[in-house]
């Protein structure tokens, strides 16, 4: 496998990257919380976009993969930060995003940030302010009170290793909510989401559908998927609504 690139933004952080050059506008893979840009979605858009001569980019937020920096150290904020560094440095013109699970939120909060450069969204299993509906809504006064007391909780995984979750994560998402206030994209907008996705309902995504505000935005169930959408016909799902996206533009 090719040895990532490297992007020191104005943060200090770290953060490794591949970049395919191509036409644009350039697709943009965000990732989730604690995945990394080496997953099958993030490597399939790449072929996808090698074979179609499209730009892309795929990177590693800090603290996960590739990237400096401890996952723990991190908030929505941060990965926010480096998004925004990434398309600021490393492409060019518009650009149409792809946010998986978290990166749902983040991607919201890059078209907020530059809406002038937003071509199109597409989101899977989006997740924004998970960290406040998902996980402090959910949480009993225990796990509340652990969190506050010793500024962290370890939360199992049925991806590896407990999830620990900070404080700062807490309280950092609550500067950072997309769902409160409006929220206008004037460009398409596809949300895909999983039936059987037990990470992130379908209620967030009908949540998010009608929260949102735009000419051209819908929601496309698939039955049986589940969070990771990375089964063949998810990705024939992704890689079609990419295509059909931009040859509409």
């Amino acid at each position: 496998m090719t040895a990532p690139a490297f992007l020191d933004t104005p943060q200090s952080r770290r953060l490794a990257y591949h970049l395919t050059p191509g036409t644009g506008p350039a697709v943009v893979f965000l990732g989730g919380l604690r995945s990394d840009m080496t997953g099958t979605k993030a490597i399939h858009l790449e072929d996808w976009a090698r074979a179609r001569g499209r730009a892309f980019l795929r990177f590693d937020y800090s603290g996960h993969g590739q990237s400096e920096g401890l996952f723990t150290d991190g908030s929505i904020g941060d990965w926010a930060e480096d998004a925004g560094a990434a398309l600021t440095a490393l492409t060019e013109g518009p650009l149409v995003l792809v946010g998986s699970s978290m990166g749902g939120w983040i991607s919201l909060l890059m078209a907020r940030r530059m809406p002038r450069r937003l071509a199109g969204l597409v989101t899977i299993a989006a997740a924004p302010d998970f960290t406040e509906d998902g996980y402090w809504a959910n949480w009993s006064e225990d796990q509340r009170r652990e969190v506050m007391e010793t500024g962290r909780i370890a939360l199992p995984s049925e991806y590896g290793e407990d999830m620990v979750l900070t404080r700062r994560l807490i309280e950092d998402g609550r500067d950072h909510l997309v769902l409160r206030s409006p929220l206008a994209l004037d460009v398409p907008v596809r949300l895909l989401q999983g039936t059987a996705d037990d990470a992130v309902s379908q209620d967030v995504a009908l949540r998010l559908l009608a929260h949102l505000d735009g000419p051209d935005i819908r929601m496309e169930l698939v039955k049986g998927a589940d969070h990771r959408f990375s089964d063949d016909a998810c990705l024939q799902i992704l890689t079609r609504t990419l295509d059909e996206m931009l040859a509409a533009m």
